[in-house]
């Protein structure tokens, strides 16, 4: 008996404390000033958008990002066979580089197809043909284009038709501008003006 009363007066004391410590932790953890609302994750502020690529320009020839370096590049993804948002979006490079005057040689204008099975070089050559000269066209194959579209954080997506064999393309509509360094600075929309987007171009030439 003397053997088990001694037993409980240190182990149900220890089993405490160990409760007590933990407890303590849990809410100086969660419930802190200094932490962080659950499920948010730490960040270093800059965003994960961007990264290397290397893939075939409209003219068969192998383009790198590293060939951008010291430029700001306007990257923007799409394909060719798009009825609307595409050739829209692309108006408004066109608009926009033209508005930039001589600064333009500062900025490579990017077409990334979000459709490789279709989008060869010689289609990308075609339809860019309809836009600002000095855009460049790149497309790949399909696991090069699946790389460099989560790089970049972009939703695309096939949709099927209703016309047997034919399909569209679902995807994000974003202008990504990159630093001359490949970094990501900032992006437009659709719903911008060209004298907008020239305007924050211009303060980061």
């Amino acid at each position: 008996m003397k053997l088990k009363n001694t037993l409980k007066f240190f182990v149900i004391p220890a089993i405490a404390l160990v409760l007590t410590v933990n407890i303590y932790t849990f809410i100086n953890k969660n419930f802190s000033g200094d932490s962080k609302p659950q499920g948010q994750v730490e960040s270093s502020g800059e965003a994960l958008i961007g990264g290397s690529f290397s893939l075939f320009n409209q003219d068969g020839n192998i383009v790198k990002d590293t060939d951008f370096t010291g430029k700001l590049m306007l990257v923007y993804f799409g394909f060719t066979n798009c009825p609307d948002v595409c050739p829209t979006d692309m108006a408004l490079i066109t608009n926009t580089m033209n508005l930039l005057g001589k600064n333009a040689s500062k900025i490579q204008p990017i077409f990334i197809t979000v459709d490789p099975a279709r989008d060869t070089p010689e289609q990308l050559k075609s339809f860019l043909a309809n836009f600002y000269p000095g855009v460049i066209g790149l497309t790949g194959l399909p696991e090069q284009i699946t790389d460099v579209v989560n790089k970049y954080r972009i939703y695309a997506k096939k949709v099927e038709t209703t016309e047997v064999g034919k399909y569209l393309m679902d995807h994000s509509g974003y202008i990504y501008m990159m630093g001359k360094d490949g970094k990501y600075i900032t992006h437009f929309n659709g719903k911008q003006t060209a004298e907008e987007i020239a305007e924050v171009i211009g303060k980061n030439l």
